[in-house]
């Protein structure tokens, strides 16, 4: 989960099925999949998003969802 990376660290997705469909279908269409890389750029504070990127593109997230999404440490 997004809750075990820390700042600069890699990391691949492995499940997403755990997210809202609307979150899942927005990460699709952003082509942020299950087995994408993804690397954590900023984590804000006081509960705020935390800034991914992948495939070239910084994407934030609520940090709600982030901890849904099962990823394991490149």
């Amino acid at each position: 989960m997004f809750g075990k990376i820390r700042t600069g660290q890699r990391g691949k997705i492995v499940n997403i099925s755990n997210v809202g469909s609307l979150v899942q279908r927005r990460l699709l269409d952003l082509g942020i999949t299950e087995g994408s890389e993804v690397c954590v750029k900023c984590v804000m504070p006081f509960g705020g998003p935390v800034m991914i990127e992948s495939c070239g593109q910084c994407v934030g997230l609520r940090r709600k969802e982030a901890r849904l999404i099962e990823v394991e440490l490149a």
